[in-house]
């Protein structure tokens, strides 16, 4: 799993833009969703044309905050990539910034029939969560999903960001979302890359300008009930 410690330099950034380090100390759950980003078998899976190694480790961090989102009466949600509609709705990006042999390998992955398209297997769905494709890097371009049609139908203001790539797919999601006015956190050991350079890198500047990183552990402690105190887990 990537190691991530912020910087020293970004702290001090952080604190002269808005007088403390996080903006995000309680985290109301029922406002709140997880967004879990392309941890399907193209992306995660061993062998397959995109495959993000670390993206396997950071599994049961994913499935751990899941679990106690669900608990405090937030909403989990899987976000997965699809070709369909990818040439219609995102021509240039498909034809002229992949090799050929790239987009045959992308369309074919990602056909929704496909091994590809599915999950990662290790991860814990439930049957109250919500399911949403989406076409591009961001989720939240209107042209790729209706994730903030669904999200603020539920009342949700909070968007918690897991999955792969973080420099991409994730980053892209996270930046939508703050600018669509969503408290955003993405989670230092709930995002994967290519590189520990890439990661770093990512989540520096979206901490810098966008909103909080956080850990897994980090982001539970902050997690409360709407009205209540912070969450603490139940004995096992």
């Amino acid at each position: 799993m990537h190691k991530y410690d912020v910087p020293a330099s970004v702290k001090e950034r952080v604190v002269r833009r808005m007088g403390k380090l996080l903006a995000h100390d309680t985290i109301e759950a029922g406002r709140t969703a997880l967004l879990v980003i392309d941890m399907q078998n193209y992306f995660c899976a061993p062998g397959f044309p995109q495959e993000v190694p670390v993206a396997r480790e950071i599994v049961p961090n994913i499935n751990r905050l899941a679990r106690v989102v669900r608990e405090v009466g937030g909403a989990v949600v899987w976000i997965v990539t699809t070709a369909a509609g990818a040439i219609e709705h995102w021509p240039n990006f498909q034809m002229r910034m992949l090799t050929p042999d790239r987009q045959t390998k992308r369309l074919a992955g990602l056909n929704e029939a496909s091994e590809g398209f599915k999950l990662f297997p290790e991860l814990e769905l439930r049957p109250g969560d919500t399911r949403i494709k989406k076409i591009k890097y961001s989720a939240f371009m209107p042209s790729s999903s209706d994730i903030d049609a669904q999200l603020k139908a539920r009342g949700i203001d909070t968007v918690f960001i897991t999955g792969t790539m973080t420099n991409v797919c994730c980053e892209s999601t996270a930046r939508d979302a703050m600018l669509l006015d969503y408290k955003v956190i993405m989670l230092s050991d709930g995002t994967a890359a290519l590189t520990d350079e890439e990661h770093a890198g990512a989540l520096n500047t979206f901490m810098m300008f966008f909103g909080d990183v956080m850990s897994t552990d980090e982001t539970i402690r902050r997690l409360a009930p709407a009205g209540g105190p912070h969450w603490v887990p139940a004995p096992r």
